[in-house]
C-alpha cells in the first residue's frame, strides 16, 4: 500500500471529535487513489516520561486501558494501530520517524496539546518530518477555542476569568462549533496491530487495578457517564457540588483528562440531554471554560510551564516554610485536621479527591503551612488519576494567591468552617477517617467509598494552631 497517512494519538485517545484523524480520513477518501491509500495510527509508551512529568501510576494505567479500548475502535475503521517505545520525550522523533520510512508514510497527523515540553517534542518532530520530505498536519482539538483567539478590547489575553468565560461564550456562539463525528471505515489493510504489553515498566502492568466500577474505559463508557449525569443531576449541580459526601459532580474528569471526551463533546452532551434553556450559562459549563482559561493561559504565558507564579510579586512576600515533618504529615493525612485528612486519605486509597476538598487542602497546605504550592501540585499530579498539568497548575496557584485570577491573599479556607458547612453530618470524614461511623442510609458509598481504610489508628492532635498562622500569613502576604 502507498501514500499512508500516520496518526498520532495522544492524550486523546478517542474516534469521535478527533480532528487529526477526521482530517487524515478525509484525505484518503477524497484522493482519486484512495484504495492504494491507508491510515495507521501510532501511540508512544513512555515509561521514564510519564515518571519525568509526575504521571500518577492509576493514570497512566487508566490511559492504557483506554488505549486498549481505542485500538479495538480503529479496528473497525480498518485502521492498525501501532506502538513505539521511547524512553523520554526525546527519543519520539526519531523513533516516529522510523516508523514511518518503514511504512511509507506521506504524511503525520496530530492534534496539539497545551504544555510547553509537548509543544517542544511537536516541534522536533516536525521538523524532523519535514526535512525527510514527510507532510506533517497540526490541529488544535484539546481547546474548544484556540488560544489566542479569546482576547479583551486591546487585544491581549485575559487575566481574570469572569470577563474571558463571557467573551469565551460570546465567541461560541457565534463559532457554531459541534463535535466531529467518527470517520467512516476504510478498505481493510494488511497491516497488523501491535499488542499492547501487559508489563510496561515503571512498576505498571495492564491489568493494574484502578476503580473500574466508577470509571470503565473506553469512549462508550464515557458518554454513558456523561448523558447519565445531564439527565440526573446536572439540575442540580450547582447546589451540590460542594458536598464531598454527595455524588454532586460529574467525575468525569478522568475521561477528559486522558481524551476519551472532549470538551466540546461534554458541551453538547449537555445540549442534547438536557431540559434547562440556561444549560449554557450553568455552572458546570462555567467549570469546562476553566479548564479552557488554565489551557489559555499556559499557551500564552509559558513561563507557567516552568513552575513560575503568574504573579511574582506576590510570591515574593510569602517566606515558604521548607518543613518536611509539616509536609508529609499533610501528604499522610496525618495533620489532625478532619476535613483535610479525610481528603488526602481519599487520594491515597483511590486516585481521586472531591474538587471542594482539593481546594480546603491546597489553602491549608499553602496559607496555614506555608509550604510551596509547587510541593503540593506536584503531589497531586503524582497521585490524581485525573491528573492534569494546566488545571493542577492554575487550581495551586489560585489558592496560594499567585495565580492568574486567584484568591485574594486573605481568603483563607478555615478547615473547621468548611467542614461545618460543606460536611455537616461528618459523613465525608467518617468515611475515610478512622471514626466511629454513623448508621445513616443516606451515606454516600457509590463514588469511590467501596473501600474504607481500616489502619488509620488514632487520629492525631492538630499540628498547628489554626488561628496563629492564619495571623502570620496575612501578615507575610500584607
Amino acid at each position: 500500500m502507498k501514500n499512508i497517512k500516520l496518526v498520532w494519538f495522544r492524550n486523546d485517545l478517542r474516534t469521535r471529535d478527533h480532528r487529526a484523524l477526521y482530517s487524515a480520513c478525509e484525505h484518503v477518501a477524497q484522493s482519486a487513489n484512495s484504495a492504494e491509500m491507508g491510515i495507521i495510527a501510532v501511540a508512544a509508551i513512555s515509561s521514564k516520561q510519564w515518571m519525568l512529568q509526575d504521571e500518577s501510576k492509576s493514570r497512566v494505567q487508566f490511559w492504557l486501558a483506554n488505549l486498549h479500548s481505542l485500538k479495538d475502535e480503529l479496528a473497525g475503521l480498518n485502521i492498525p494501530l501501532k506502538l513505539i517505545h521511547a524512553e523520554t520525550n526525546q527519543e519520539i522523533p526519531q523513533q516516529l520517524l522510523r516508523l514511518a520510512k518503514q511504512y511509507n508514510v506521506a504524511a503525520l497527523y496530530f492534534n496539539d496539546e497545551a504544555p510547553e515540553y509537548e509543544q517542544q517534542r511537536d516541534q522536533q518532530v516536525e521538523q524532523l518530518f519535514h526535512q525527510q520530505g514527510i507532510g506533517c498536519h497540526r490541529y488544535e482539538a484539546d481547546l474548544v477555542l484556540p488560544a489566542g483567539s479569546v482576547l479583551n478590547q486591546q487585544g491581549l489575553p485575559y487575566k481574570v476569568f469572569t470577563p474571558f468565560s463571557k467573551a469565551w461564550r460570546q465567541q461560541f456562539i457565534l463559532s457554531e462549533q459541534g463535535p466531529l463525528p467518527a470517520p467512516q471505515p476504510l478498505l481493510s489493510t494488511v497491516i497488523e496491530s501491535d499488542n499492547i504489553p501487559e508489563d510496561i515498566g515503571y512498576g505498571l502492568r495492564l491489568g493494574a487495578d484502578w476503580n473500574k466500577q466508577i470509571w470503565p474505559a473506553g469512549t462508550e463508557s464515557a458518554h454513558r457517564k456523561l448523558q447519565q449525569f445531564v439527565l440526573d443531576q446536572f439540575t442540580d449541580y450547582s447546589q451540590l457540588r460542594d458536598f464531598p459526601a454527595q455524588t454532586g459532580t460529574s467525575s468525569l474528569s478522568p475521561y477528559l483528562s486522558v481524551g476519551v471526551l472532549s470538551a466540546r463533546q461534554c458541551i453538547a452532551g449537555v445540549q442534547a440531554y438536557s431540559d434547562d434553556p440556561d444549560w449554557f450559562y450553568s455552572q458546570w459549563v462555567t467549570e469546562l471554560i476553566w479548564r479552557e482559561f488554565y489551557r489559555h493561559l499556559l499557551i500564552l504565558f509559558p513561563e507557567m510551564n516552568r513552575w513560575k507564579p503568574f504573579k511574582p510579586d506576590i510570591e515574593k512576600k510569602i517566606a515558604w516554610q521548607h518543613d518536611q515533618a509539616k509536609f508529609e504529615a499533610w501528604c499522610n493525612g496525618e495533620t489532625g485536621f478532619d476535613i483535610v485528612d479525610a481528603g488526602m486519605k481519599q487520594l491515597l486509597e483511590t486516585g481521586w479527591m472531591h474538587n471542594r476538598v482539593r481546594m480546603i487542602t491546597a489553602s491549608f497546605l499553602t496559607k496555614l503551612l506555608r509550604q510551596d504550592w509547587r510541593l503540593g501540585a506536584r503531589f497531586f499530579m503524582q497521585h490524581l488519576i485525573d491528573a492534569d498539568f494546566a488545571s493542577n497548575l492554575g487550581g495551586w496557584q489560585w489558592s496560594a494567591s499567585v495565580g492568574a485570577d486567584a484568591a485574594p491573599y486573605f481568603r483563607i479556607f478555615n478547615p473547621m468552617r468548611q467542614a461545618d458547612r460543606f460536611d455537616a453530618k461528618g459523613l465525608y470524614t467518617k468515611q475515610w477517617l478512622d471514626l466511629d461511623h454513623p448508621d445513616d442510609s443516606n451515606m454516600n458509598t457509590d463514588l469511590l467509598g467501596d473501600a474504607l481504610p481500616s489502619d488509620l489508628g488514632q487520629r492525631p492532635q492538630p499540628i498547628i494552631d489554626y488561628a496563629a498562622e492564619r495571623r502570620c500569613s496575612i501578615e507575610e502576604y500584607q
